[in-house]
């Protein structure tokens, strides 16, 4: 199962999806389309559902793309193919190739896919707090930009990521969102725990999308942690588990 954007669907000449763990041939935690090569899957089970992820996107494996995350800001250009084992390391990447798809992995962070339709540039990052708080959404507009893109052209998707009533976070997590930025006081909300607060992290995206001069960003409002048809880290922290698998979400311009 996947799901879409309605405005990134709209969109002449792109495809999308952000991939569930639905539809894939890993077994036992892994179940089923895990796109984690840093998993301890069967690195078979992996390669077989990258493959079944690129053949939706309309790609061959080769030209469906991802980094070495790092809950960095870091942005790629993505001009030709790169294997898993060269990629670089970083937590977005952009590109005005056709047939070039950019996917990023997540289990619980931010999915974020862009596009600039007019002058055919696209983007995905990879937004954790780290990344949001340190700049990766705003390095991916500027770096679309140095490809042509107008960020006032530009629409973002924000994809199934963990959702404010399962984000639960201690008071120094509080504080390093709140110190010299006191409007940040609004991404929390008491949990019913003590020194505990709920984060939005989607709230905190979309508002740094905003404050960089998006002006169409699209949510689909999944909860990773709540919807089990995706991967979680926090979920499989809870359940004390040996390990997840990551969702791929991912964006690539037709020919």
């Amino acid at each position: 199962m996947t799901f879409t954007s309605s405005l990134l669907s709209a969109v002449p000449n792109l495809r999308h999806a952000f991939f569930s763990r639905e539809g894939g041939v890993s077994k036992g935690i892994y179940e089923s389309l895990n796109g984690g090569i840093g998993s301890h899957d069967d690195p078979a089970h992996v390669l077989e559902n990258r493959r079944r992820m690129a053949e939706h996107l309309g790609v061959a494996p080769p030209q469906f793309l991802t980094v070495f995350q790092i809950h960095s800001p870091d942005v790629a250009v993505a001009t030709t193919p790169w294997d898993t084992s060269s990629r670089p390391r970083a937590d977005a990447m952009v590109t005005n190739v056709p047939g070039l798809a950019l996917g990023v992995t997540a289990a619980d962070c931010g999915p974020i896919l862009f596009v600039d339709p007019e002058k055919r540039v696209i983007g995905a990052a990879h937004s954790g707090w780290k990344g949001a708080i340190g700049g990766v959404l705003e390095n991916t507009i500027a770096a679309m930009e140095d490809l042509g893109a107008s960020r006032g052209s530009i629409i973002v998707a924000i994809g199934p990521l963990i959702r404010q009533q399962s984000y639960e976070v201690g008071v120094e997590f509080v504080a390093r969102f709140s110190d010299g930025a006191p409007d940040n006081a609004r991404f929390f909300v008491p949990s019913t725990r003590a020194d505990h607060a709920m984060f939005d992290l989607a709230g905190y995206i979309r508002q740094r999308l905003e404050r960089a001069g998006i002006l169409m960003i699209d949510d689909v409002g999944v909860d990773t942690y709540a919807d089990e048809r995706f991967f979680s880290y926090r979920r499989t922290t809870h359940r004390k588990e040996p390990d997840y698998g990551r969702n791929i979400h991912a964006i690539v311009l037709d020919g």
